[in-house]
């Protein structure tokens, strides 16, 4: 063990539990009506908790257990052989099961935005704990856990390469969300801004920060490469919401508060998977094509195709995690081939295993409100509370 790698990895474990307590909670609460915050809330912490659980019970397992090339298999169920004193390289191997935790805390909850205001609760719960286990932790396996798309796989020597999660977390939640919201239909009433722009703008400082150790973390160790993966994941952050805010401007003569820092989150989820191979320069061009580049998608999956992914998560976390991806091979730093099969093979997996999951869940515990509660707001309906007096 080494004690300054142990360190930092506590401290990023932290900060990527941040990310979603509070972060998230407070980006996606801001966006959505009054009469539904609360019931965001409810849904990231909840998720954050039934993760916590079923990480260690099984996602663990399945994602680095000692199995084959598609899955990790059940040996290390509930940490069975696991103590204080076991290593995962210079970490305490139970601090790695933590960090590691945290990721798959995020990646179901990034899902939260594409279905807000319309979904019930109890499907909340049930699919976003099947489909960590199901979709997100076999991934997690075949590329971070030596699975068959890592080094020595279906792509020979050299497989995919993916540092903190642009295939792996923005890729697969942003996949799950487009077909979630297709499946379940838009909102019946989609003219309402951001109830709170404030706590949108709060939410994303707190995600900067803690992508901090989303990406240095992925290092796993305190050395030269998790400060260039912390400073490319903020100059990416900084380039593109720049960008986002100026295409903005040229587009509709206004620059927003809101699309400013959805470009923050635009830049950091394009630099995740980069964010080990590449520098600044590299980073500030991610970055600033980043941010018109996922604008366009809002528009395009808004607009042109008309699908409810309410909070933009698709455009936003797929489509940054992809082009990162893709990035990595045009700079020069993995294998295109690799690459881009990995990015067919995982998006496949996603959209076929997101679907199941959907019918699935939505028939055993129900799946869209009913018509009354989604007009009276989820927060008295479902969970008995609000947010303010007075409601909108």
């Amino acid at each position: 063990m080494v004690a300054a790698d142990t360190a930092w990895i506590i401290v990023a474990t932290a900060l990527v539990l941040f990310m979603t307590l509070p972060g998230l909670a407070l980006f996606y609460g801001g966006l959505v009506r009054a009469r539904n915050v609360l019931s965001v809330f409810m849904q990231c912490y909840a998720i954050a908790c039934a993760m916590s659980i079923a990480w260690l019970a099984l996602g663990y397992s399945i994602a680095f257990g000692d199995g084959g090339a598609v899955w990790g298999g059940l040996g290390k169920m509930f940490l069975l052989g696991v103590t204080a004193d076991s290593l995962t390289g210079t970490l305490p191997e139970v601090l790695f099961f933590a960090f590691q935790m945290t990721f798959a805390i995020i990646t179901p909850a990034l899902i939260v935005g594409a279905y807000v205001e319309r979904v019930s609760f109890g499907f909340v719960l049930l699919f976003s704990t099947l489909w960590m286990l199901l979709c997100y932790a076999p991934v997690v396996h075949w590329i971070w856990g030596g699975g068959m798309l890592s080094d020595g796989g279906i792509f020979g020597a050299t497989g995919a390469r993916d540092f903190a999660g642009g295939i792996v977390v923005h890729e697969t939640a942003g996949l799950a969300a487009l077909v979630i919201a297709v499946m379940l239909g838009a909102r019946r009433d989609r003219t309402k801004p951001p109830h709170n722009p404030g706590y949108v703008v709060i939410g994303a400082g707190m995600l900067w920060v803690g992508w901090f150790g989303f990406n240095g973390g992925s290092q796993l160790a305190a050395d030269g490469g998790a400060a260039m993966a912390l400073t490319v994941t903020h100059i990416s952050a900084a380039a593109a919401s720049l960008s986002w805010a100026l295409w903005e401007r040229i587009k509709y003569g206004k620059a927003s508060v809101v699309g400013l820092v959805t470009g923050t989150i635009a830049g950091l989820a394009s630099i995740t998977p980069a964010s080990g191979f590449v520098g600044p320069v590299a980073a500030l061009i991610i970055g600033g094509v980043a941010g018109i580049l996922c604008q366009e998608a809002v528009g395009l999956i808004r607009t042109r195709l008309k699908i409810d992914d309410t909070l933009d998560v698709f455009a936003v976390h797929g489509v940054g995690g992809i082009f990162g991806t893709i990035m990595i091979a045009v700079f020069g730093q993995g294998d295109w081939g690799a690459q881009l099969g990995a990015l067919v093979i995982v998006g496949i997996f996603t959209v076929v295993v997101t679907a199941v999951l959907v019918k699935l869940c939505g028939a055993i515990v129900g799946f869209r409100v009913n018509a009354e509660t989604e007009t009276s707001g989820l927060d008295l309906s479902l969970h008995g509370e609000r947010a303010y007096d007075h409601v909108s």
